[in-house]
């Protein structure tokens, strides 16, 4: 069971690689040239308001892919691409925060660094860098808490002071946006639980925990 979970591991991490550079290659660049053509026309147009309107959207809606695909693919390859750096990774999703925002923003780390395979290890990455940015951007905060811990479970905890998040959006989500859902699908994906607290008084708290053994596949050092 251990080799059959391995090797399918195994196959996404080949397709999380090939997707990273082909996002890279083609998707990017499509976006970075639309984004130039309606640059242009906006600069140059002496068509109607309405034409004006739509390329104003499109200008919009297109800068803002760019930066979502950017993140994107800087999750995935930094992920990927190193070996056990999740304390690494974190941290530098932290100090972005920091840099990002006037928040204050705090990262630790408890015990021992394990290695387990990269697919999983990538997972979770991207359910705490999902949630440090969503605390960064969108929860109105001046604080932010990042922990990793290392025990009997893998543990990721991401906490901030803000304004909590809208019961509809936790419930249903927002319109262009990875999501709670997509944490929580993630999650189960490598047989871990994601929850989540919030209020309007005491902010949010993400946690995310993975049990080791069979259920986080590990490499050889």
């Amino acid at each position: 069971m251990h080799k059959f979970l391995s090797a399918r591991f195994d196959e996404r991490l080949a397709e999380r690689t090939r997707m990273a550079r082909e996002l890279h290659d083609t998707f990017l660049q499509t976006l970075q040239g639309s984004k130039l053509v309606a640059d242009d026309a906006l600069e140059n147009s002496s068509d109607p308001i309405q034409l004006r309107r739509a390329m104003e959207q499109l200008s919009g809606w297109l800068g803002q892919a760019i930066e979502e695909a950017r993140a994107a693919l800087n999750s995935l390859r930094s992920s990927t691409t190193q070996r056990n750096d999740l304390a690494e990774a974190f941290k530098r999703a932290t100090e972005e925060c920091r840099m990002q925002r006037p928040m204050e923003a705090s990262f630790s780390v408890v015990g021992d660094a394990r290695e387990m395979h990269p697919v999983v290890r990538d997972e979770i990455y991207r359910i705490g860098y999902e949630a440090i940015r969503n605390a960064c951007m969108h929860s109105r905060g001046n604080r932010v808490e990042v922990g990793l811990k290392y025990g009997p479970d893998l543990a990721v905890l991401v906490k901030d002071n803000g304004i909590g998040i809208d019961p509809k959006i936790a419930k249903l989500g927002k319109n262009g946006h990875f999501g709670l859902q997509g944490m929580k699908e993630r999650a189960e994906r490598i047989g871990g639980k994601l929850t989540v607290a919030s209020s309007a008084d005491l902010g949010t708290q993400v946690t995310v925990v993975v049990p080791w053994g069979n259920r986080i596949p590990t490499t050889k050092a």
